[in-house]
C-alpha cells in the first residue's frame, strides 16, 4: 500500500467535495429553501453523508487504478482523463446550480456529469476491474440527483 497516493486521492476528491460544500451551503437555507420541490426530494441532511462517502469510494478508485503497475500508458491516460473531468463537472455544478441559482444550467452540467462517469466506470474497469463497482453508487446517486435537477427546473421554470 502506498498511502501517500492513497491520501493524495482521497484528498483530491474529498477537496474537490469541499469546494462544491463551499458554493452549496450559503444558499441551502436561503434560496434553495423557497424553490419549490418534488415530493421525492430528500431531506437536506443526507447530503452531507452521502456526498462524503461517494467522494472517500472515488478516492478509493482512483487509488487503485493509480497503484497498478501493468497499465498501458494511453489507457491509464485515458481513464485518468475521464475520472478528473468528471471530478471539474462535478464542482461546476454545484458552482452553477447553488452559487449561481441556475437550475437549467444545472441540468445541462449534471447530464454531462453523469455520462462522464459512467465512461469512467468503463475506464477504470478496464484497468482494475473491481473499480467499477465503488463507483456505481455515484452513478446511481447522480442519476437521482439529475432527475431531481430536472424536477426542480420543471417546477420552478
Amino acid at each position: 500500500m502506498d498511502i501517500k497516493k492513497l491520501l493524495f486521492s482521497l484528498v483530491l476528491c474529498l477537496g474537490a467535495g469541499g469546494i462544491g460544500y463551499y458554493f452549496t451551503i450559503p444558499s441551502i437555507g436561503t434560496w434553495y429553501t423557497l424553490l419549490q420541490k418534488p415530493v421525492f426530494t430528500p431531506p437536506n441532511w443526507i447530503f452531507g453523508p452521502v456526498w462524503t462517502l461517494l467522494y472517500i469510494m472515488m478516492g478509493i478508485a482512483l487509488y487503485c487504478v493509480w497503484k497498478k503497475r501493468d497499465q498501458k500508458t494511453k489507457s491509464k491516460v485515458g481513464a485518468y482523463t475521464w475520472f478528473y473531468m468528471q471530478l471539474i463537472l462535478n464542482v461546476m455544478w454545484s458552482v452553477v446550480f447553488f452559487g449561481l441559482h441556475s437550475i437549467f444550467g444545472g441540468l445541462l452540467i449534471i447530464v454531462g456529469l453523469w455520462l462522464a462517469i459512467a465512461v469512467t466506470i468503463l475506464k477504470f474497469r478496464e484497468q482494475v476491474p473491481s473499480t467499477a463497482w465503488l463507483l456505481v453508487p455515484y452513478l446511481l446517486w447522480v442519476s437521482y440527483a439529475c432527475l431531481l435537477n430536472y424536477s426542480l427546473w420543471r417546477l420552478n421554470g
